[in-house]
């Protein structure tokens, strides 16, 4: 059956006991998947558009102000990467502790004042402490997936994971145009100098970081089932309310416990009256969703048992990190996330290096287009990923998928590196064909995450994208020593990423005995 595009504005069918959505209602912001879904998307595009306001900019304008060197501007971009890799090792607990809803707008608030404070910056020091401090919207990412994943299930959270990242990656790209927009603007028609245009640029970042903060905490709710805190509590009424028994499967408060074998008891006669009472007691503190998919009472059990997030004790918090599974997401998204922040920062500069004909405003759009890709290909990456899922069952298909998509992407950046063009036709259309099968291979990582250790999405999440920020770092200062030999650096990267994918293709994509995620 092919695709039905209504799907795109009806409300969705319900998984019962987790209250995930089964379709993402895209164009419809007044149902509460549609809803949460754009502020993810948009939130995140915001806060990675604030996040790279910097780079447009650095090139000429805020060099020459500040009298930077090309130096320290390449150690402020790592310094802005460290700072986000912090954040999303931070953030990922957090969001199985506070939910990501509450993470997701105090990244955005916290990275919104230093962004406001851009203007007081007067030499490298001040830009190295204030692009810091900026690098904690970079950490937004966390909550905006763990946020898309518990409200799609996991035969749309692929998809869902990808849109969401995928147009928010946008704002890599839209920051190009936007950052150098206001600054021509406040130059031309307000004839304001260098010196104070590309100040008062930043106070617009300041603004859309806020309005969204605000409106996403307000108008969007915490789990498809209600507040946070009550997750657990709220998946056991469900399964009473359908008639499913499952005693010690869920301490309330607090996370899943005590996961017992088939996590089933078998009523006897003097039992069941009490179990009805129970299941009606259910109905009418939460009730039944509305389109409420058809599952079986061991569907049900496992999707409790395994899909629902706990707060994890610090030893389990370490397993789940320190698992070979973990270790296969984290080290994928090292090179390809890795990669993309690094290439985004230089990607102008580039531009401007092999074709000064460009200047500031002209390599900057060009560059824009990398990141603006992320709007088209790394959703495909997540629908491919969920297609192949569809088809076979097997959560080996997106592993084989990711590791295929890396290893193109490796020929790709070794080919940039090798031939370094000079020629724009060549160059444009190689960076095309590398942003294709890089930003598709980080839709596709984010495709397989939601089912690794699915009850410690958040920890899995921030480690993910922690290791995307390392790899950025580690890039990053690869092209700091390279200097202005972009080339060598690119196909350093090709090499890097061919050889770690080979290094963990072999690992299985699920832990053996996990429950859920399957």
């Amino acid at each position: 059956m092919g695709f039905n595009v209504a799907l795109l504005w009806q409300a969705p069918e319900i998984n019962p006991v987790n209250g995930k959505a089964r379709s993402i209602p895209i164009l419809n912001p007044f149902n509460k998947y549609g809803r949460v879904f754009f502020f993810a998307w948009f939130g995140f595009m915001i806060a990675f558009l604030s996040w790279y306001a910097f780079p447009p900019l650095l090139t000429v304008a805020i060099k020459q102000d500040l009298k930077l060197s090309q130096n320290e501007i390449a150690n402020s971009n790592i310094i802005a990467l460290t700072a986000t890799l912090l954040v999303r090792l931070v953030a990922g607990p957090a969001c199985d502790r506070f939910g990501p809803k509450v993470t997701f707008a105090a990244c955005l608030i916290l990275g919104a004042i230093p962004s406001a404070l851009a203007g007081t910056i007067s030499n490298a020091g001040g830009l190295y402490a204030i692009r810091f401090f900026v690098g904690i919207l970079g950490g937004s990412f966390v909550p905006c997936q763990v946020w898309s994943t518990g409200f799609f299930d996991k035969n749309i959270v692929g998809t869902g994971n990808s849109l969401t990242a995928g147009l928010g990656n946008a704002g890599g790209g839209i920051t190009y145009f936007v950052m150098p927009a206001i600054y021509d603007s406040l130059r031309q028609k307000q004839n304001l100098s260098v010196h104070v245009a590309w100040r008062v640029s930043f106070v617009v970042p300041f603004i859309l970081i806020t309005a969204v903060a605000i409106g996403l905490f307000v108008l969007c709710d915490d789990t498809p089932t209600g507040k946070w805190s009550e997750r657990q509590l709220a998946v056991q009424q469900n399964l009473q309310a359908h008639g499913v028994r499952a005693e010690g499967l869920v301490a309330v408060p607090g996370g899943i416990t005590d996961r017992k074998e088939g996590g089933v008891s078998t009523p006897t006669s003097g039992s069941e009256k009490r179990i009805d009472e129970e299941a009606d007691l259910a109905k009418a503190k939460h009730g039944s969703f509305d389109h409420e998919a058809t599952m079986g009472e061991n569907q049900m059990l496992e999707t409790a048992q395994g899909e629902v997030v706990v707060k994890p004790s610090f030893s389990e918090a370490m397993k789940v990190i320190l698992s070979p599974q973990t270790a296969v997401v984290a080290a994928a998204y090292f090179c390809s996330f890795g990669a993309e922040l690094s290439i985004n920062s230089i990607l102008g500069a580039y531009y401007l290096n092999n074709f000064p004909a460009l200047g500031q405003t002209g390599s900057g759009n060009w560059a824009a287009m990398f990141g603006l890709l992320n709007v088209a290909f790394r959703p495909m990456g997540g629908m491919a990923s969920d297609l192949l899922y569809k088809l076979t069952g097997k959560v080996w298909s997106k592993k084989v998928l990711l590791h295929t998509m890396a290893v193109i992407t490796g020929a790709f950046q070794i080919a940039l590196g090798v031939l370094n063009p000079h020629d724009k036709s060549t160059m444009f259309g190689l960076i095309a064909g590398m942003a294709f099968f890089l930003e598709a291979g980080n839709g596709v990582n984010f495709s397989l995450v939601p089912h690794v250790h699915p009850y410690a999405n958040g920890i899995i999440s921030g480690v993910t994208g922690a290791c995307g920020n390392l790899g950025g770092i580690v890039f990053a200062i690869i092209f700091r020593y390279e200097g202005k030999d972009y080339g060598k650096t690119l196909w350093i990267i090709g090499v890097m990423t061919i050889g770690i994918n080979l290094l963990v293709c072999w690992i299985k994509p699920i832990p053996k005995g996990q429950i859920g995620g399957r």
